[in-house]
């Protein structure tokens, strides 16, 4: 994968973010903190060039960019945070003021024609099948009408943390699911299950808000 686009204004967008929250909720020092965002970048750039690039119809290129991220910060951390610390750390780091933004315009979009068939036409590209850094799902809708699941059986966040020996913090990118979903304001997320905790699948379902 190319860093010049995306992963580039990721990394512009995000950078001053990740760097303050290894001060306020890692509990780093600002010497620190510029020691391993110094050192973070070039990581980034590293594991965006050993990605595979995405195919044009894959909606799902900024998870594995933000994965990237997280994971070139953890990687330059002096001390490995734990499940629960880095949970925080992700959520705070990524919830910027645009972020939110972002997130309350998708949230007017829920449950849209728009957003059931883009949900349809993902499930029906199976990414993963060719490139084992995206993901494969299933869109199932709620049979009462009250919203939907996506199911995941393939997941580029997992294969690639993997790959990098941090497997074991995958569930504090899940968390983010219940994070924009409540910023997005449409809608309750749900789930069971996660590849990471050892499912069989990833229950990601979206509950219209009464």
């Amino acid at each position: 994968m190319k860093y010049a686009g995306m992963p580039m204004g990721m990394w512009i967008l995000f950078r001053k973010s990740f760097r303050n929250h290894l001060v306020s909720v890692l509990g780093l020092t600002e010497t620190e903190a510029a020691r391993a965002t110094t050192a973070a970048k070039p990581k980034y750039r590293e594991i965006i060039a050993k990605l595979p690039e995405f195919e044009n119809a894959d909606r799902f290129k900024m998870n594995i960019v933000n994965c990237a991220m997280l994971s070139a910060f953890v990687l330059s951390m002096k001390e490995r945070p734990s499940v629960e610390q880095l949970t925080e750390y992700y959520a705070k780091s990524m919830m910027t003021a645009p972020m939110r933004w972002f997130c309350r315009m998708m949230g007017k979009k829920k449950f849209s024609e728009q957003d059931v068939q883009g949900m349809k036409a993902t499930a029906a590209l199976k990414a993963a099948d060719r490139n084992p850094y995206s993901w494969n799902m299933e869109f199932l809708p709620y049979v009462d009408g009250s919203g939907y699941e996506a199911r995941f059986t393939r997941c580029g966040i997992c294969t690639l943390m993997k790959d990098l020996g941090l497997y074991d913090l995958v569930p504090a990118m899940c968390h983010l699911d219940y994070t924009m979903a409540e910023a997005g304001g449409a809608c309750d997320f749900v789930r069971k299950y996660t590849l990471a905790s050892g499912g069989s699948y990833c229950d990601c379902g979206y509950k219209k808000k009464s």
